[in-house]
């Protein structure tokens, strides 16, 4: 719980070298569509192929349970970002430092905090270029084949004029859509699986028939479910655009906006999760979007909803 004023003039020059934020101005919304961004990625489409992994039983455990532990985990973030009075934990390393020290913190922190965003950025760019292969063969069946290096260009190069907007508030507009596009995607996928309905001989055991295949197998889908709940690494920098007062702490509003936040992503991930499972079992690619085909129209606009999605994603991740 801080002043604006009684930060130290080192680290105001700081905060307006850095392009994190220009102001503090920001409200409790933008929070909420800024974690949902963060957060609904490309695993959001690789649930049911996760759940066909790990089974019913682990599958729906694990989802319910991933749910609420990574709410208490921002929860904690959220906490920590005033803990000490007159200090505000606007980078996640800053939090590291002061936990390890200056440096060591930084060695600890840093690697990580790179590995994670590296990933996750060549994760989207990926399922982008994918989505947007998708989407060119759906609407043009006839036409040259193209190869998905190409479209993973195409991707890239409309952050050749979005890394060009100067800080975290500057990317709103484009954190917005992309919360927006995260929840019609996956409705479109969820409500396209309950219009296919069970497929004939569904099979929902699993894949693998010899036992270190399944612990493998329970593993990867243990792995898809986590990366699914991304954004605890921007979660900082969020609350970092958020007005405080002793009187009223950033906490507050922000989060306001996490909850808000995680209302949508159970929105999201549980129907895709467990009705794209139902309808496909262990048949499901590891994008339900891939597995859908038709009606053809909708899964064409659900795969650009999806790029657009995932654009944002990028955008909100290079801010850590």
């Amino acid at each position: 719980m801080v002043y604006e004023g009684s930060e130290s003039e080192r680290e105001r020059a700081i905060n307006e070298w850095l392009p994190v934020t220009s102001n503090r101005n920001a409200k409790w919304w933008y929070s909420a569509f800024h974690n949902v961004t963060a957060m609904v990625g490309a695993g959001v489409l690789s649930l049911p192929y996760a759940m066909s992994q790990l089974g019913w039983g682990p599958g729906v455990t694990i989802m319910l349970l991933s749910w609420v532990v990574t709410l208490y985990t921002i929860w904690q973030m959220v906490e920590m970002h005033e803990m000490i009075p007159g200090k505000r934990f606007d980078r996640y390393h800053e939090l590291g430092q002061y936990a390890f020290g200056e440096k060591l913190g930084l060695w600890i922190i840093i690697p990580q905090q790179l590995t994670v965003d590296v990933s996750s950025d060549i994760v989207y760019m990926v399922t982008g270029g994918q989505s947007l292969k998708k989407f060119h063969d759906l609407v043009c069946p006839n036409c040259k084949e193209i190869r998905q290096t190409y479209f993973i260009m195409i991707f890239a190069s409309v952050h050749f004029v979005l890394s060009h907007l100067p800080n975290f508030n500057s990317i709103s507009g484009v954190s917005l859509a992309a919360a927006v596009m995260s929840l019609s995607y996956s409705t479109i996928a969820w409500a396209a699986s309950i219009g296919k309905g069970v497929q004939p001989n569904v099979d929902y055991s699993y894949k693998s028939t010899s036992n270190p295949g399944k612990v493998f197998d329970f593993l990867a889908g243990l792995g898809e479910i986590a990366f699914a709940y991304a954004g605890h690494n921007v979660v900082l920098e969020i609350q970092a655009t958020m007005p405080s007062t002793p009187e009223k702490p950033s906490k507050g509003p922000m989060w306001k906006g996490v909850i808000v936040a995680y209302l949508i992503v159970a929105i999201c991930y549980l129907p895709v999760a467990f009705i794209g499972y139902w309808a496909f079992g262990n048949s499901v690619n590891d994008n339900i979007l891939l597995t859908l085909e038709n009606p053809t129209g909708l899964i064409a606009t659900a795969n650009i909803f999806v790029v657009i999605h995932v654009i944002g994603s990028y955008q909100v991740q290079l801010y850590i």
